[in-house]
């Protein structure tokens, strides 16, 4: 059988797993009477609810006699290393582009990646039934983006399909009336213009590993194309390793893909797209070979981790009231668990503590695995966000993101003002009739804790996006930090009414009356630099002439609701945000208010001293 390995690559919300969607209905992957999710692919709860794509998925479909293995990839800058490993795994992808929002910042990322790669992109434009789409402007902005990036001549010249993947339908035409229900157009133009694998069947065994999963039955599995030869369950192979060295193993299982199917299989061969079971610690990178005829393949590079963070077990006085997996060993356990399937992830735990440094690509990427943690009920403290400086030809450097807004013009003064507080670089301004489009480079430390600020400044009209770069010279200014003070507890209990009436003129409150509340809870914002010690919890006096359902008729704000990257956003270097099951709570790293102020006079005695 013919085969086909392809990947579909594009910016965020652009419908990628929309349009595997169709491609499966269009291939009869579904009984006709069959009940099937939308964005089948995306399997995780938090995917289905955030509407993103976390983990690449492979998906395998027959069309016209022809086997086309469909590999749907991330389109957050977070999770970019998988969409550059793909790139080992396939012979074309289709780049998606949204017919109104265009060209985006990780458009060209991924672009970008499959042309170093050469892998041959065919475009296809979809969302051409949205309203304000102009395709036109569309496509040239795509052909600008194929020159700049210095695409070899013969992609100039791309195939071109448009589609509406939540309709379903698509044509050769841009005309949105030539559109036909099916994706026939595409799956016609992948048969025409992807070549088939360059491999063969006969040659000795050559299998790459690009990505990884794990279970707890069999452990490690790596997944990848194989580029020659023939691989069996049971047979004996040898696997070239990231240090040079050479292990021989036993293929204990070995899968193959079909519809959204993983399926246990007995046989592969040169140009199918398999999962290896049967060695636990295979990495990305790494070749499998016959032990008689070791060829391993280049090494695949793997970019480092930009951003790390503490996790420590928690500490708070209401530790264990919720969760179930509490202690040092599970949580290291589920860490350690994770690293086996997430190559862009690391885990160090530091000594004598009960806290390790995880390290990830992005403050999405550490917020997912804090997310699927408190659902599988455990309990644990977190740290902000703290960008990774190295030390590169004896000069401190960090990373650097290339950032792109799209915000209505009559907040682009404010949006400005506040990026240039952050050290950010304006590159490109484009001033459109209602809108702006500003372009910078930003040390990434300048982003931290600027998404919420944003969302506020813009009151929610704006759209931001951003892309790591390269590593520069470290700037001594200090930023990245909040400015504003919080409102912290003193007392612990029930929060009431009475007390945060007196309290909320103070600042924003965080929390509503009932809220259980300990010493060094942050419960609210203050209005000033400053943190302010607050008692939430104070009740009133009762006498025989003051009623005690007077508290029924206090009209109180509404308080912020804060979200868990919101959290992690909004924290200082002195702060923790503590994870449970139900909930998640910010708080100081010191919760005694007594002990909090005397560490706080100590540190800036030092500092003065510095200064002197």
């Amino acid at each position: 059988m013919n085969i086909r390995n392809i990947a579909i690559i594009a910016h965020v919300d652009h419908g990628k797993t929309t349009l595997v969607d169709q491609l499966l209905r269009t291939s009869g992957a579904f009984r006709a009477n069959e009940e099937v999710a939308t964005r089948v692919m995306d399997s995780n709860d938090i995917e289905r609810e955030r509407g993103i794509t976390i983990l690449a998925k492979t998906t395998s479909i027959i069309y016209k006699d022809t086997r086309i293995n469909i590999l749907d990839t991330p389109g957050h800058a977070d999770f970019g290393g998988e969409v550059e490993r793909i790139m080992n795994m396939v012979d074309g992808c289709l780049l998606l582009v949204d017919a109104f929002e265009g060209t985006m910042p990780q458009t060209r990322f991924v672009l970008k990646k499959a042309l170093q790669a050469h892998i041959k992109p065919i475009v296809v434009i979809n969302k051409i039934d949205r309203a304000n789409s102009d395709i036109n402007r569309t496509l040239d902005e795509v052909l600008d983006l194929f020159i700049e990036l210095g695409a070899p001549d013969e992609f100039l010249e791309f195939p071109t399909v448009f589609t509406s993947a939540l309709k379903g339908t698509s044509s050769l035409d841009p005309d949105p009336a030539t559109q036909k229900q099916g994706m026939e157009a595409v799956l016609d133009t992948i048969i025409k213009e992807i070549h088939e694998p360059n491999v063969d069947k006969n040659a000795p065994l050559q299998l790459q590993i690009a990505l990884l999963d794990y279970n707890d039955f069999v452990g490690r599995i790596g997944i990848g194309t194989i580029k020659n030869g023939k691989i069996n369950t049971d047979d004996l192979v040898a696997v070239s390793r990231l240090d040079g060295t050479v292990k021989q193993f036993k293929v204990m299982k070995l899968f193959g893909y079909e519809n959204v199917k993983r399926l246990e299989i007995d046989h592969a061969e040169a140009g199918d797209i398999v999962a290896v079971a049967g060695l636990t610690d295979i990495n990305v990178g790494e070749t499998i070979n016959l032990p008689n005829h070791i060829d391993p393949l280049p090494l695949i590079r793997l970019d480092e981790p930009t951003l790390q963070m503490t996790f420590g077990t928690n500490t708070s006085p209401f530790a264990g009231n919720d969760g179930k997996l509490l202690t040092a060993r599970k949580i290291e356990e589920r860490l350690f668990r994770e690293t086996q399937k997430d190559v862009a992830l690391k885990v160090a735990r530091i000594s004598n503590s009960e806290t390790w440094v995880v390290s990830g690509r992005g403050e999405l990427h550490l917020s997912i695995l804090i997310e699927n943690m408190r659902r599988e009920g455990f309990e644990l403290e977190v740290s902000k966000p703290q960008v990774i400086i190295k030390e590169i030809d004896g000069q401190k450097c960090e990373p650097y993101e290339d950032l792109t807004i799209d915000v209505p013009n009559e907040f682009v003064g404010d949006v400005m003002t506040t990026l240039g507080e952050r050290n950010a670089e304006l590159i490109n301004m484009d001033v459109k009739e209602s809108v702006t489009i500003l372009q910078y480079v930003i040390p990434s430390r300048g982003l931290l804790g600027y998404m919420t600020a944003f969302m506020t400044l813009t009151k929610g009209y704006g759209i931001i996006s951003h892309v790591y770069k390269e590593y520069r010279p470290m700037t001594t200014s200090a930023i990245g930090e909040r400015t504003i003070g919080v409102l912290v507890a003193t007392e612990a209990g029930m929060a009431t009414p009475y007390a945060i009436e007196h309290v909320e003129e103070r600042g924003i409150m965080f929390i509503e009356p009932g809220t259980q509340i300990y010493e060094g809870m942050i419960v609210g914002e203050n209005k000033y630099a400053m943190d302010l010690a607050v008692n939430v919890v104070l009740k009133k006096n009762l006498t025989n002439v003051r009623s005690s359902t007077k508290d029924n008729t206090v009209v109180l704000k509404t308080p912020r609701r804060m979200s868990l990257e919101a959290c992690l956003d909004y924290i200082n270097t002195d702060e923790l945000v503590e994870i449970t099951p139900t909930t998640y709570r910010m708080r100081k790293k010191i919760l005694n208010t007594v002990d909090r102020k005397k560490y706080d006079a100590h540190v800036k005695a030092e500092l003065k001293e510095k200064d002197l």
